[in-house]
């Protein structure tokens, strides 16, 4: 059907703005074994990418990187206040996405708990039926898997669905897997999403834009 299409949302910077959060964990964390993490490093290297991914790359000798993992995102989890502040427009836009009959669906690289943790904090948990987690699929972004089975999940083709995303990885991976991106500047430049592959970029979902480019999509013929 020409109608059949989908809304597909990264977490982390592109449903709340966690950032501020992680860098602290990672700052506190690193400083135990003399690595400075300050803002432009945690972009360069943290933003985006999976815990293991990360120590892999700095710490290779240190013998359990997912003892690492499960300590900095319990971290995380503890600093999280709760309730917590959507990005801007959020609510409101789920809300008015809800009623129009679009399949949802939440497409994150964070581990399950903290995704749990997320949703339940800006208390859009019941808004989705599904939530991909990259860590669970055969490989988590920047490869396509999330976005494909998200899509799969949802009962659309992923080029029937609309990715909202904020990291390059993020952006990659729902780019590859033929989604329509729509980049959100909570962290990058609205230009620096766009030269990572985003169709679109918006400051929150308050953008005047968006509700025309969504009817756009959603009147497409597959």
């Amino acid at each position: 059907m020409a109608d059949a299409a989908a809304l597909l949302f990264d977490l982390d910077g592109t449903m709340l703005d966690t950032d501020p959060i992680h860098m602290a964990v990672f700052t506190d964390m690193m400083k135990g074994y003399g690595l400075e993490v300050d803002e432009a490093f945690y972009m360069t290297h943290v933003h985006g990418r999976l815990n293991a991914d990360f120590f892999a790359e700095f710490l290779p000798d240190e013998p359990d990187h997912e003892h690492l993992s499960q300590a900095k995102e319990a971290e995380f989890r503890r600093r999280l206040p709760s309730p917590y502040p959507a990005i801007k427009g959020l609510p409101a836009f789920l809300a008015t996405r809800s009623a129009e009959g679009w399949p949802m669906a939440v497409v994150t690289n964070a581990m399950r708990a903290n995704a749990e943790a997320m949703l339940a904090a800006i208390g859009e948990r019941a808004r989705f039926d599904t939530v991909v987690i990259g860590e669970e699929c055969p490989r988590p972004k920047p490869h396509p898997d999330p976005y494909r089975i998200a899509a799969e999940a949802l009962g659309v083709a992923p080029e029937r669905a609309i990715a909202f995303e904020d990291s390059p990885s993020g952006l990659r991976s729902a780019k590859t897997a033929g989604c329509l991106v729509i980049g959100i500047a909570s962290s990058l430049s609205p230009a620096a999403l766009r030269d990572a592959g985003a169709d679109h970029a918006i400051a929150d979902y308050t953008d005047p834009a968006l509700p025309g480019i969504l009817q756009s999509f959603k009147g497409v013929t597959a």
